[in-house]
């Protein structure tokens, strides 16, 4: 018997298949829906900033369910919550499809995010426990290649889909693959021996605190640009809230002797580290990520969709890569060598990144995003891999909730951190490029004069001192944000670089017990 015990007539691949299914679907929408908020927001009559709370009440409950998903597979059989997850899932996508309202979309989109948290935290623990030890790094290459495609796949698929539709086909196209994972789920998926006839205990404030902390916190780091940040009294309050419930959290999970969220996955070494680089990880790919479809229709005038087929090649890098990082670990190779190289390669092509310009062409674009395609394959499956590497199989199901809680935290922490770091640097080089534009500067008298002519020419009602002005103030705030995305691209470069040395403190599969735990 080669798979786990829990699952032993079944072909390891198929259930890789199955559970891939509906994870894709759930890390998709996230992404998915992004592209068509200017279409949802006219349909439903709602302003700009209530239209983003269908993105963040998605994100929050996503957020609140993935730590406490293990615990709720243990209280009604985890087969049971699959099923009833992609159910609600299916239900609450035709749901958001046939809403006619904005809270109406917003409030099923909570249960969709619900219903949804569960599944990619489940889905990595049903994988490691299916394939065997040796597999893990293949295992969690497959289950990379699903959770990294969906996001980059997400605004390409939503753009198409609401050119040719409309915006509820967004949420129409999750219903006949929720359907069939539900089936696939309900023939083939079956709940491990270690989990029938256990004692269930609630950890009723611990839930409590969590759920609150990290709602309150993914409100902030969704929203906080957007208000100001902590010029916002609804940011602050948030924050405090947030802060103050996730210290008692962490206190009571300590004291309690039935956590819902066990951490003593962290007195493991490899596990700590993997999930600091995880998460650091995280905040400068998916930082960058969001950098660039905002640098080519804001900059560039690109379309969504073509935006989106600029991060096309860098997800078919992926695919193709994760799978040789698989073989390469089975073969033995050491998860941290693949890992370093990855993050040297993802600080090379933020650094590629940096270089970019007003002028920049399709390819000469493309190609960095290639480049950080090749490094995230060489990212998701080794990180993983030596997180799981000394954490026994009962405490699997606790551990991927917490690292892909912390995977999905970091992404929305540098997020926020790359939107707010680019409006700073932009209004700084705003502020120093209008510095030189005055009349005795003889680059702008010479710039001035060929603003002129060239309104002379195309459009002679603006061919006037307040016209040329206009004009030569769109070009400043472009270059300014130019600039700006340089030095954001820059800085998150160096982070990531930072971050290869890190690498070198995970054990191998050899290191086991002696050195892979705290004391």
């Amino acid at each position: 018997m080669t798979a786990a015990s829990s699952l032993p007539h079944v072909n390891k691949w198929l259930i890789a298949a199955i559970i891939m299914l509906p994870t894709f679907l759930q890390v998709m929408d996230i992404s998915v829906v992004n592209v068509s908020l200017p279409h949802i927001q006219g349909s439903l009559n709602a302003g700009v900033d209530e239209v983003t709370w269908v993105i963040t009440s998605y994100l929050v409950t996503n957020a609140v369910i993935i730590p406490i998903a293990p615990w709720l597979a243990r209280v009604f059989g985890r087969k049971r919550y699959l099923l009833a997850s992609v159910a609600l899932f299916t239900v609450s996508s035709l749901a958001c499809g046939a809403s006619t309202s904005l809270s109406m979309l917003i409030f099923f989109r909570i249960f969709q995010g619900l219903a949804g948290g569960g599944l990619a935290p489940l889905g990595q623990a049903i994988l490691l426990e299916t394939f065997p030890q040796k597999e893990h790094g293949m295992a969690n290459a497959v289950f990379g290649m699903g959770v990294t495609v969906a996001p980059v796949l997400g605004p390409v698929f939503g753009g198409w889909i609401t050119d040719q539709w409309n915006w509820p086909w967004v949420f129409y196209i999750n219903l006949p693959a929720g359907l069939l994972a539900f089936f696939l789920i309900k023939g083939f998926i079956h709940d491990p021996t270690y989990q029938r006839d256990t004692r269930i205990h609630i950890d009723t404030w611990g839930i409590l605190f969590l759920s609150v902390g990290l709602g309150c916190l993914q409100v902030v780091l969704d929203q906080g640009e957007r208000e100001d940040w902590f010029a916002s009294r609804f940011i602050i309050t948030l924050a405090v809230v947030a802060a103050l419930s996730l210290a008692i959290f962490f206190l009571v999970e300590r004291r309690t002797p039935h956590p819902v969220v066990d951490l003593k996955p962290f007195r493991n070494l490899n596990f700590s580290v993997a999930n600091v680089i995880n998460f650091l990880g995280y905040f400068t790919l998916l930082g960058s990520i969001v950098l660039l479809p905002l640098y080519l229709q804001k900059l560039m005038g690109y379309t969504a969709l073509w935006a989106g087929l600029v991060l096309g090649p860098g997800g078919i890098t992926s695919l193709v890569i994760m799978p040789i990082a698989g073989i390469l670990m089975i073969r033995g190779i050491n998860p941290k060598w693949l890992l370093g190289i990855g993050l040297s390669i993802q600080a090379v092509s933020l650094w590629m990144m940096a270089a970019f310009n007003l002028e920049a062409g399709f390819m000469y674009i493309a190609w960095p995003r290639v480049v950080l395609g090749f490094a995230l394959g060489l990212f998701f499956a080794p990180v993983a891999t030596a997180a799981f590497m000394h954490i026994p199989k009962e405490e699997i199901g606790n551990a991927s909730g917490i690292f892909n809680l912390l995977r999905n935290l970091g992404g929305s922490f540098g997020i926020a951190f790359c939107t707010t770091l680019l409006s700073q640097r932009s209004q700084f080089h705003q502020t120093f490029l209008s510095e030189n534009i005055t009349p005795s500067n003889p680059a702008f008298q010479t710039h001035y004069q060929e603003v002129f002519q060239w309104l002379q020419i195309h459009k002679p009602a603006l061919a006037n001192f307040e016209g040329v002005l206009a004009v030569i103030y769109q070009e400043v705030l472009k270059q300014a944000s130019m600039l700006a995305f340089n030095d954001t691209f820059w800085i998150m470069g160096w982070l990531t670089a930072c971050l290869v040395p890190t690498a070198l403190l995970l054990k191998g599969p050899k290191g086991d017990h002696e050195t892979g735990s705290l004391h």
